[in-house]
Order: structure tokens, then C-alpha cells, then sequence
């Protein structure tokens, strides 16, 4: 096993915590600015499709600690999730799905949206995982980086796969194998982001934007450029940029990186990095292009005619929100089962509609079709295969190159 991570986060990895909990995806309620749906059916892919497409063997053999499973006496789950990541109904009170789940297996969730930030969260649960205790959660819902971490740690359970037979068979190639939890043997992903180029067509006049290099590179858009406060993001879509896989690069290569991005700075074609407010930047026309998160640009398409996106040919950054069982939850059984039951395709597409995430479940297009047309044929919410073969992965970080790159970072961006 890997060796453990720092007790303490160095200067450079808690000022990036305070830009995410400032203004960046921390900072985004998940469905502040996507517009509901309703859900329906879809047609569940066959179990067949493990023999063309089957999950690699997982790397990692070792798993958490368990406790004794009360899933059969207890009929309950307690799931914890971010905020606005989860299907409301009209009375903004009741979760369709989960009510249909407990309907339908007689497991009570306990849903808590306590989840505001990676750093803090794992701040909360920390002391309980490294004593060995129940930190009170069957369900964590991480973002990869943090998911890796406790996996590294040993802090979460290896799954079942006899519990997760949708899950095994549904989820989508582009999610199937990361570098920090091979074959999925103890996570899945609970929602795709991906990281794209928005751009204002009105504030472009005519300007063609369809690279990373056409940000940093084109006079006409000097002070017009927009770069995410989220390190791995700006830094992803520019290691794509300059022909370096995210999921590969070494030190050189971030400093390359780097330097490219410093000189934006230095001449002033970076106008500012920001998080989630560049939404207002790229609707005003403040920012003729930049960096941007796609389900904010799933809604800003539709509330506004000027904004638009693009996927480079270099390709485009795709993160995950991941499901784990901590180490002691006391309904691992129960939990897996509610974990298999959003790779189901009524839940998986009634969640998709609402959220307008990447939609991690294969099958979903022509059910969503039935629902809402638009969304089945949004490539953000629903990739199509030329496209899930632009997506790149950032590869895992050491505790030491997390410390170091920050640091390089936060210098870059002033914070």
C-alpha cells in the first residue's frame, strides 16, 4: 500500500481549498443553475455487454476493514452527498428516486447533503476512519482525488460485485478504469464533469476559438481570457493543449505548463481565474472564451443564444464524483444495493435529466429522447463515442506532487 498522507496540508493545498470553497465547484450548488426535468424509462443494456467491454480485473487485492453487516436486521442506508446533487420534486421536499427505492426494497435512506468540500469534508471524517471507528456513513460521495486518497489509505471497502450488477454491466468505458481505483473494485461514479471552452459568439465577432492555444495565443482576445482557479482543470486542458497526456505528464511537462499559462499572465491575455463566477463573465461578454465546467454550460446555452462551447481536438478534461463504503459502515449490503440501483436506467434517467451531468450509465440517449430531446442529444450530458474518446483523465498525484504543484500553481494564479 502506498504510503500515507500528510496529518497536515502544506500552504499551497490549503489556499486551494479556500478558492474552491470561494468560488469554485465547492462553491457551486450543483443545481443552482440547471433547470429540472422529469425522469422515464430507459432500456437497460444487457449483462451480455461484460464479455465485449468487461471491467479489467482490479489491481489492488486488499480491502478496508469491514464490520459486521446489520443490512438484514437494519433496513437502512445512510448516504452522504453535496448539496443540490440529488432529484427534488415540485414541493422541493421528497427525492423521487430514493422514495422509489425504499418503495421498492423497504431500505430507509438517511440522505444528508453535508458535503460542501473535499478538504472539509475529509477533515470531518478523518479522525473517525484513522481510529478505525463508523464514521456514522454507508455512502460517501468524493471527487476522484479525494477517493484515491482513501483508497490509498485503506479507509473504504472493497465492493461486491454480486451486490452491483447494473453497475458492472452499465457503467460507461470512459469511467471504467481509473488509474487510482482499477476495475472499480471500490468505487463508482456517481456523476461526470467535464471541463470544455465556453465562449461568447457575440463578444467573439467572428473570432475563431477552437483551442486552448487560441486563448493564450490570439492578440485579438487579449484581456478577454478566462482560466479556472481549479488546478487540475487549467493545468489539464493545457498539458491536452501542448500534446501531453494528463493522465502521463511528468515534472518538465507541468513546468512547461506552467510557463505557458505565466506568459498569459504576464502579457495580460489571461484576463483573471476564476470558479464558478465566470458564468457571469462569459453571459456579459467579459470573457470571450474560457475555461468552463459543462453543466454550467448545459444551462447557459439554453438562458442565453450567445454562449456556446467547444471540444478541442487536443480533447477535454472529464472528473468524477465517486461512491465509496467507508471502512465500519454498519449496511454495506444495503449500501451496494442503492449504489446498483442509480446504474438502473429509470433512476439513472430520471437523475441525469435533473442534475444535467455527465450521465455515467451506457443506454441512456434514446430513453431521454422520450423525455427531453434536447438533453439525449446534449453531448455534455450524454457523450457520444467520438467524444468519450477526447476525454482525458488527471492522473493521481503523490502527497508530494499535490504539495509542489499547488504551490506552483497558487504562485501562478496570485492566490
Amino acid at each position: 500500500m502506498a504510503s500515507y498522507e500528510p496529518d497536515r496540508l502544506s500552504p499551497a493545498q490549503v489556499a486551494a481549498m479556500r478558492r474552491s470553497l470561494r468560488n469554485g465547484r465547492a462553491a457551486m450548488t450543483r443545481r443552482s443553475l440547471l433547470r429540472a426535468s422529469t425522469g422515464g424509462a430507459l432500456a437497460l443494456g444487457g449483462l451480455g455487454a461484460l464479455s465485449a467491454c468487461g471491467i479489467p480485473a482490479a489491481g489492488k487485492t486488499e480491502g478496508g476493514t469491514a464490520a459486521d453487516d446489520h443490512s438484514a436486521e437494519e433496513k437502512t442506508v445512510s448516504f452522504s452527498n453535496w448539496t443540490e446533487y440529488m432529484d427534488v420534486d415540485d414541493s422541493g421536499k421528497h427525492h423521487p428516486t430514493l422514495d422509489a427505492f425504499t418503495e421498492r426494497t423497504g431500505i430507509k435512506v438517511k440522505y444528508t447533503e453535508d458535503i460542501n468540500d473535499n478538504n472539509e469534508f475529509f477533515g470531518k471524517i478523518k479522525p473517525q476512519l484513522a481510529a478505525g471507528q463508523d464514521t456514522g456513513r454507508d455512502i460517501v460521495v468524493l471527487t476522484d482525488w479525494l477517493a484515491a486518497r482513501l483508497i490509498r489509505l485503506g479507509w473504504v471497502q472493497k465492493l461486491d460485485p454480486s451486490n452491483l450488477p447494473h453497475a458492472y454491466a452499465n457503467l460507461s468505458g470512459q469511467f471504467r478504469s481509473p488509474d487510482w481505483d482499477p476495475g472499480r473494485a471500490y468505487s463508482y461514479p456517481w456523476q461526470g464533469i467535464s471541463t470544455v471552452i465556453a465562449y461568447n459568439k457575440k463578444a467573439l465577432d467572428g473570432i475563431e476559438v477552437k483551442s486552448v492555444s487560441d486563448l493564450l495565443d490570439n492578440p485579438k482576445l487579449k484581456g478577454r481570457v478566462g482560466f479556472l482557479t481549479e488546478m487540475r482543470d487549467s493545468m489539464g486542458m493545457t498539458l491536452l493543449d501542448m500534446g501531453k497526456d494528463p493522465a502521463k505528464f511528468t515534472d518538465d511537462d507541468y513546468d512547461a505548463a506552467i510557463a505557458r499559462l505565466q506568459k498569459g499572465v504576464d502579457s495580460g491575455q489571461i484576463r483573471r481565474f476564476t470558479g464558478n463566477d465566470y458564468t457571469s463573465d462569459i453571459t456579459s461578454g467579459d470573457f470571450a472564451a474560457c475555461i468552463a465546467w459543462a453543466g454550467d454550460v448545459v444551462q447557459l446555452k439554453a438562458d442565453s443564444p450567445d454562449v456556446d462551447f467547444v471540444i478541442p481536438d487536443s480533447g477535454y478534461l472529464t472528473s468524477s464524483d465517486n461512491m465509496l463504503i467507508p471502512n465500519k459502515a454498519r449496511h454495506k449490503t444495503n449500501a451496494e444495493r442503492l449504489m446498483d440501483y442509480y446504474y438502473e436506467p429509470e433512476p439513472a434517467a430520471e437523475l441525469a435529466a435533473y442534475i444535467n451531468y455527465v450521465c455515467p450509465v451506457d443506454g441512456v440517449k434514446d430513453a431521454l429522447a422520450k423525455i427531453d430531446e434536447d438533453a439525449a442529444n446534449n453531448p455534455l450530458i450524454i457523450p457520444d463515442k467520438a467524444m468519450q474518446a477526447k476525454s482525458h483523465s488527471f492522473r493521481s498525484l503523490s502527497s508530494k506532487e499535490e504539495t509542489a504543484y499547488e504551490a506552483k500553481f497558487a504562485k501562478l494564479t496570485g492566490a
